[in-house]
């Protein structure tokens, strides 16, 4: 949980594809502002093969591409904007936003709240790394993470859990480099993205399961927003 929070029960949820599309597309619109072509635009070519993955259909891609290199005419602007604070029971929290309108985005995020506390920027972001993130799958039996982490230039790795994904992590300005590395050393790339990881998570044993469920439920809450990308939290396992 410390990487990225993802729901527990989200697959569950009728929309949730839908949601994760209209964020990939919000980050593909994003990245195809330095250039419409994958090849030559790496922040791109990442988020595009991602969106592959989930199985987004071309047209919506396509779009999105074309949208945010300016190519419609139609004007795209989404505002980067990072909320910092906690959720209930002292557990830090980042919530990276792409937003057309912070105006709205604002109050939102301070009702989402609520339960929480929301912090002023800098109150918890000093409690993260800004690291690259690779979620990747061993394409074969002998495939070994840590050699695969030396050999592309990885920082560091967590160990597959349950997802069988191995979250590889790099400097930012290596995100790039590592992700094209990876597949020589037995690794099928999944995702590749900046994110935050907290330096010193809470512990989970240190929750009742009643109050890991208010967290978790105060963060499925804020996930759902529509403004809302990522939620980094800094709680162990």
């Amino acid at each position: 949980m410390g990487a990225q929070w993802k729901a527990k029960h989200k697959d569950l949820a009728a929309n949730a594809k839908g949601r994760l599309f209209g964020k990939l597309a919000k980050e593909i619109m994003m990245a195809a502002r330095n250039g419409a072509d994958p090849a030559s635009n790496s922040r791109l070519r990442l988020v595009v093969e991602q969106a592959r993955k989930v199985s987004m259909p071309k047209d919506t891609l396509d779009r999105a591409i074309k949208k945010g290199a300016g190519l419609t005419g139609e004007a795209v602007h989404f505002e980067h904007v990072i909320y910092e604070g906690f959720a209930p029971h002292r557990v830090p929290v980042m919530v990276e936003c792409l937003t057309d309108n912070v105006n709205r985005t604002a109050p939102e995020m301070r009702v989402l709240f609520r339960k929480g506390q929301l912090g002023t920027s800098g109150s918890v972001s000093w409690d993260f790394d800004h690291v690259g993130m690779i979620e990747a799958e061993p394409a074969n039996a002998t495939a070994d993470a840590e050699v695969a982490a030396i050999e592309a230039g990885a920082q560091d790795f967590e160990p597959a859990g349950e997802s069988n994904a191995t979250v590889f992590l790099t400097d930012p300005t290596d995100l790039d480099l590592v992700s094209r590395a990876l597949p020589a050393q037995g690794f099928t790339v999944l995702s590749a993205k900046l994110g935050y990881k907290p330096k010193n998570p809470v512990d989970p044993a240190s929750l009742s399961a009643a109050d890991l469920e208010e967290v978790e439920v105060f963060l499925a809450a804020i996930d759902a927003n529509d403004d809302v990308q990522n939620v980094y939290v800094g709680l162990a396992g």
